[in-house]
């Protein structure tokens, strides 16, 4: 998987939850993810205790409130959705503070935002505490198909390179004094798009030839095997196992 590669939501730090292999806290993760998806939405107590839990591992990371919160501002479109449905769904009806809302919907609306920032707060708390070339490991362990690992390897790997690529193809429009300025810019824009295509997809065909040269045959090499013990997966399941008991009690009480 070659050199390691940062991300802006990795934050770097000596915790419990950053020592644990990646393929655990991924699969804790995705174990925590179907769980809370699972839990019945009028259980309104449960996903208070799922949150309780999300900033108790973010305690034991290290990972500051003011960090994670910023992080989930990703999730607006979703919050965006969320608010129209009380207003566009069908049913019953009730006012509040005015407004004709619809029960149903408004379930609906609570149903997406709380499943929804548990999931995006589980995901970020993943990212924060693994780096990216980590993750991939983690995925590689977990048998995930390994043409499905490298095509992910390159997205992370060449993102960088054309978004360079694209920013220097800026500076030199911007130092002929061109600025898009409107609709009869487009043109230029569509121009720059497609020599940015023309440029990535040229890298690429060397990339792949100078793979080929080098004896790549389809599958790329395993430079660190990383394994966990028992302590190491039972620490990881503490999350997943908590919050599936939590759900029990929802379907229950």
């Amino acid at each position: 998987m070659g050199a390691g590669h940062a991300h802006k939501l990795y934050r770097e730090g000596h915790s419990p939850v950053h020592a644990l292999p990646p393929h655990c806290k991924l699969a804790a993760t995705l174990a925590f993810v179907v769980v809370v998806v699972s839990t019945p939405r009028e259980a309104v107590w449960a996903f208070g205790l799922y949150a309780v839990l999300i900033a108790a591992v973010a305690a034991v990371a290290r990972i500051p409130a003011g960090f994670l919160l910023r992080r989930l501002l990703i999730e607006v479109p979703f919050v965006a959705f969320a608010v129209l449905m009380p207003f566009v769904a069908e049913g019953e009806r009730v006012e509040v503070l005015g407004m004709s809302l619809s029960v149903s919907g408004l379930w609906g609306a609570w149903n997406v935002l709380a499943k929804g920032t548990l999931g995006v707060a589980a995901s970020v708390m993943l990212a924060s505490t693994t780096e990216l070339r980590a993750l991939l490991l983690g995925l590689q362990r977990l048998k995930l198909p390994p043409l499905l690992v490298q095509i992910a390897s390159f997205m992370i790997r060449y993102g960088d390179v054309i978004s360079d690529e694209l920013r220097r193809m800026s500076i030199a429009r911007r130092s002929r004094g061109f600025e898009a300025r409107g609709i009869r810019h487009w043109g230029v824009l569509a121009k720059t798009a497609g020599a940015l295509f023309i440029r990535s997809y040229e890298r690429g065909e060397r990339v792949y030839l100078a793979m080929v040269s080098r004896g790549y045959t389809g599958s790329m090499p395993v430079i660190d095997e990383v394994a966990a013990t028992r302590a190491q997966w039972a620490y990881a399941s503490t999350l997943p196992v908590t919050a599936l008991a939590v759900c029990l009690m929802g379907w229950t009480l």
